[in-house]
């Protein structure tokens, strides 16, 4: 088997499975949220060190308890450059001090040609990548769920075009599969805290109103910021047209909130997205 390994275990999260277990645990204990009534087709969770991002994260990742999805979709930006527009592993599976988990191979080359379709070019695949946002979410993602297999997307173009391509064809990838997709996104960098939960609040406004293309315009237009934009507008698009039509926010809270410095801050948001069913009345 060709294992991507964690460049990021020890430093982003613990690298001993009985500390990262244990501190998974107090995260998901600290989270008071009771999950949606409908079927959860994702969530949004941030991508920061678990010291910062782990007690929002874990609101949305309780929601997950009792799934048990075939596939996990995680979509995240690409932080390090690249001339493709997403990118893929070129490994067979991850490593966390969890344990490995098996790429979703006929999967990963179904999305593949049903963006070379679209897009005219498809998920270019990376060795030994060193992109932390996607990473992250793996430890949560075994530890709530069990077994799964993954499909992982890194995204470097983070254009509307190409985002919405992208939601499209990963609907038609997972349609009739047990599966779940993950958008990995922190929320604005930077600004003093109270400026910071402005930015914020009109984000996961949008988000809460399951509009992708305002999500993606937040930021040109001055009024909101999320690193992943275009992870969570992909996956927004694609849980749409799988069957979802409610967004929750669960928890927003800055990294000033942990650290205690509010001059500069990194904001964080969780949320579920679920298919709400209409109940008829007797």
């Amino acid at each position: 088997m060709n294992v991507r390994p964690s460049p990021i275990a020890g430093s982003w999260y613990p690298s001993q499975p009985e500390a990262l277990t244990w501190e998974l645990n107090q995260y998901l204990d600290q989270a008071r949220v009771k999950p949606p009534g409908g079927k959860v087709w994702g969530i949004v969770v941030p991508h920061a060190g678990y010291f910062y991002s782990g007690p929002v994260a874990a609101y949305a990742f309780k929601c997950l308890l009792g799934l048990q999805p075939e596939v996990v979709a995680v979509i995240s930006p690409f932080h390090h450059g690249h001339s493709a527009s997403l990118l893929t592993t070129a490994h067979t599976a991850y490593q966390t001090p969890l344990g490995l988990i098996e790429i979703d191979i006929q999967a990963v080359a179904e999305l593949d040609r049903r963006l070379c379709e679209c897009l005219d070019e498809g998920l270019i695949p990376l060795s030994r990548d060193q992109e932390h946002s996607l990473e992250i979410e793996l430890p949560f993602l075994q530890h709530v769920l069990g077994r799964f297999c993954l499909l992982p997307v890194m995204i470097q173009d983070q254009r509307t075009p190409v985002a919405k391509a992208l939601g499209q064809a990963l609907a038609v990838t997972l349609q009739g599969r047990p599966a779940l997709l993950v958008a990995s996104s922190d929320l604005s960098h930077f600004y003093p805290h109270k400026i910071a939960c402005r930015l914020d609040a009109e984000l996961l406004r949008r988000l809460e109103a399951f509009d992708p293309l305002g999500v993606m315009e937040a930021e040109s237009e001055g009024v909101g910021f999320a690193c992943g934009r275009a992870a969570i507008a992909a996956v927004l698009w694609a849980a749409r047209q799988l069957g979802a039509n409610r967004v929750s926010i669960l928890h927003h809270a800055t990294s000033g909130d942990v650290s205690g410095e509010f001059g500069s801050v990194v904001g964080y948001g969780a949320a579920i997205i679920w298919q709400e069913t209409e109940l008829k009345g007797g």
